[in-house]
C-alpha cells in the first residue's frame, strides 16, 4: 500500500516528521490539515514530496501542483469546456511549458505577457512561469492596441500568449512594441500565422524536471495590472517570500474550505479575486471548474453539473443571479453550493441578504485588494448580525485607520485603512513614487477609507478620492449608497460629488431601480432625510438602465461624474 491511504495513526506520524525543523508553521500547518481533511487525504508519496519541498525551504507556489501529481495523480484537477485534465497530466503540462519557455530565454528575472480569455492556459502558464523563475504579467483580453503597447513597454515582458482571436490586437499594436517582445509571441493552438509560435510546440519539448530551489522565490512573480479605474493601472509585482503559504493557510482556516471541493472560476482569470481563489483551491488540490465568461444562468448549470461546492464572484453577478425569475433559480440544484466568496467591491447589505435568503447562508463577504491579499473576512452570521460589514481581520494582518494628521482614529470614525501583512505585493512595477506614496511604516494603503465598530467589524465608506465635501461636512459615499440601496424600489445606487458654487460640492445619486419599479421623488428625498444628516442627503438623483462598471465589476465613477442623464 506504498501509495495508497494511510492509517490515521501513519498520516499523523508522517506529517509530524514533515513538519520536523519547520516549528513556525507546525501550528498553522496540522489546523489546515485537520480542518480541510488535508491529512486524511495524503498518501505516502505525496507526504514525500510535501517534505522535499518544505526542506528546500522553497516558497514557489507551481511546487504545490508537483505535490498533488504525486498524492492523487488521476484526480482531476481542472475542468474546462467539458475537458477534464487530472493532477498528474496538469503537472506534467506545466513541466513541458516551464522547460520550453526557460529554453527561450523567459526565465529568471524575465516576463511574460498572457493575454486571454479564462481557460486552462492560463492556470498552466502561471505555475510554468513560476517554475522557471519568471513572473507571469496577466492583462485583460480586452485590452486595445494602445493598451498592449503600454502594458508591454512598461512590464518589459519578453514576449505573449494570446488567443488566435485576438491577433488584430497585436498587429495593430506591432509598430510600436519592441523588437525583443515579438520575438516570442505563441498562440493557443497547435497552429500559429508567420512570426508566431504555436504553444503547443511548448508541449512537444521533452520536460526538465528541476528540484526545488528557494533561490528561484527571488525571482518568481506574478504582475497583476490593477483596474485602473482612475489614470494608468500600476503593475503589482507579487513575488513569493517565505512566509506567502502561511498567510495563505492562515485565511483558509478561517473558512469552510475543504479538499474536497469543487471549486468554480467565475470571475476573469486576469483579476485577482478569479487569481487568488483558485491558487487557494490549488493550494489544498481541489478541483477547478474553469468558466469562460460569467452568465447566470450558465453559472447555475455548472454548479449543479459538477456539484460545484466553492466560487468567488463579484457583488455585480450576485445581483445578475438574484435578477432572474425565482422559478428560473429554482429550476437548478444548488444545494452543493457550500461557500460563496464576494469581493472586488462594495457588497450591498440588502443584496448579501436577499441572496442568503434564496441559497442558504453561505456567503462570506472579502476585503482585500491585489496589493494586500486578503485582509478581513465577514461570514454568514456577520452580514446578518452586521449588515455591510466586511468582516474582521484575518489572523496575520494588522490594520490600522489613520486620520489626516497620520493618528488612529477611534471606533466608529473613519480613517483611511493601511494594512501590514506577509502577503503585500513587493511595490508597484517601475513606479518608486506611487509605492512609495502607499507605504507609511511599512503598512500599505489602495485608497480605502473605513471605519471599526466596537466589536471589530470593519465597514469601507468609500474611496479617499471620492470623499464629498459639503459645505465643509465630509459624506462618504458608501454611506449614501447603503442607505438608497435599502430603498424598495433602488436596485443599484453610486454617489459621486459635482461642482457646486455655494456648497463646494453637492450629492449627486445615480441609481438603477428593480425592474418594474416606480419611484416617486419626493417620497425617495423624504426616505434618504429620515436616514442621513441634511448634507448627505443627494440633491440631484439620475436614473440610468446600468451604473457603468470595469469588466471586474467596480463602477467607474470618473464616468459618472461628467454623466448627466434623466436628473430628477
Amino acid at each position: 500500500m506504498d501509495g495508497g491511504l494511510l492509517s490515521f495513526r501513519s498520516r499523523a506520524r508522517a506529517l509530524a516528521e514533515t513538519l520536523r525543523g519547520v516549528p513556525e508553521r507546525v501550528r498553522t500547518t496540522a489546523r489546515l490539515s485537520q480542518r480541510s481533511g488535508m491529512l486524511w487525504s495524503m498518501t505516502r508519496p505525496g507526504l514525500a514530496e510535501l517534505a522535499r519541498v518544505l526542506a528546500s525551504g522553497s516558497q514557489n507556489p507551481s511546487l504545490i501542483y508537483r505535490v498533488h501529481a504525486r498524492n492523487s495523480p488521476s484526480k482531476p484537477a481542472v475542468i474546462w469546456r467539458g475537458r477534464v485534465t487530472s493532477w498528474g497530466e496538469l503537472d506534467e503540462r506545466i513541466d513541458r511549458l516551464a522547460t520550453g519557455l526557460a529554453r527561450r530565454d523567459i526565465g529568471r528575472k524575465k516576463s511574460i505577457i498572457l493575454m486571454m480569455r479564462n481557460r486552462q492556459e492560463v492556470v498552466e502558464l502561471g505555475a510554468a512561469a513560476a517554475r522557471a523563475g519568471a513572473a507571469a504579467v496577466t492583462i485583460s483580453w480586452r485590452s486595445t492596441p494602445k493598451e498592449l503597447v503600454y502594458l508591454a513597454t512598461h512590464s518589459g515582458a519578453r514576449g505573449i500568449v494570446l488567443e488566435p482571436e485576438l491577433l488584430p490586437v497585436l498587429e495593430e499594436a506591432r509598430p510600436e512594441l519592441p523588437s525583443y517582445f515579438l520575438e516570442n509571441v505563441f498562440v493557443v493552438g497547435s497552429t500559429a500565422p508567420k512570426g508566431t509560435t504555436a504553444l503547443d510546440a511548448l508541449l512537444e519539448e521533452p520536460p526538465r524536471r528541476t528540484s526545488p530551489d528557494a533561490e528561484l522565490d527571488e525571482d518568481a512573480a506574478v504582475v497583476i495590472y490593477t483596474s485602473g479605474t482612475t489614470g494608468k493601472p500600476k503593475g503589482a509585482v507579487r513575488k513569493f517570500p517565505k512566509d506567502t503559504m502561511q498567510a495563505a493557510m492562515r485565511f483558509i482556516n478561517e473558512t469552510p474550505m475543504r479538499v474536497d471541493d469543487v471549486h468554480l472560476v467565475a470571475c476573469p482569470l486576469y483579476h485577482s479575486t478569479a487569481f487568488g481563489f483558485m491558487s487557494l483551491g490549488a493550494l489544498l488540490g481541489q478541483t477547478i471548474v474553469i468558466m469562460d465568461e460569467f452568465k447566470p444562468e450558465p453559472f447555475m448549470d455548472l454548479v449543479q453539473r459538477y456539484g460545484v461546492s466553492t466560487t468567488a464572484v463579484v457583488p455585480t453577478m450576485l445581483h445578475r443571479i438574484m435578477e432572474l425569475p425565482a422559478q428560473t433559480r429554482a429550476a437548478y440544484d444548488l444545494r452543493s453550493l457550500r461557500v460563496v466568496f464576494s469581493g472586488g467591491a462594495p457588497l450591498p447589505a440588502p443584496l448579501a441578504i436577499d441572496f442568503m435568503d434564496a441559497f442558504g447562508d453561505v456567503l462570506f463577504n472579502f476585503y482585500g485588494a491585489t496589493e494586500t491579499g486578503l485582509v478581513t473576512l465577514a461570514t454568514p452570521s456577520d452580514l446578518r448580525a452586521a449588515p455591510g460589514t466586511i468582516g474582521k481581520a484575518v489572523p496575520g494582518n494588522d490594520i490600522r485607520l489613520l486620520g489626516e494628521d497620520g493618528r488612529e482614529v477611534r471606533d466608529g470614525e473613519v480613517g483611511e485603512l493601511f494594512v501590514k501583512n506577509q502577503l503585500l505585493v513587493a511595490g508597484y512595477h517601475q513606479d518608486e513614487k506611487a509605492t512609495a506614496e502607499s507605504m507609511r511604516d511599512g503598512y500599505f494603503s489602495v485608497g480605502d477609507l473605513a471605519r471599526r465598530s466596537p466589536a471589530g467589524h470593519y465597514f469601507i465608506e468609500g474611496r479617499k478620492r471620492d470623499m464629498i465635501i459639503s459645505g465643509g461636512v465630509n459624506v462618504y459615499p458608501a454611506e449614501v449608497e447603503a442607505v438608497l440601496e435599502q430603498h424598495p424600489a433602488i436596485a443599484e445606487a453610486a454617489v459621486v460629488g459635482v461642482s457646486d458654487r455655494e456648497w463646494g460640492e453637492r450629492v449627486r445619486a445615480f441609481l438603477v431601480k428593480k425592474p418594474d419599479a416606480d419611484v416617486d421623488e419626493g417620497a425617495l428625498k423624504l426616505f434618504a432625510r429620515e436616514r442621513l444628516a441634511g448634507p448627505k442627503v443627494p440633491r440631484d438623483f439620475v436614473f440610468l438602465d446600468a451604473l457603468p462598471r470595469n469588466p471586474t465589476g467596480k463602477v467607474l465613477k470618473r464616468e459618472l461624474r461628467g454623466q448627466g442623464g434623466q436628473i430628477r
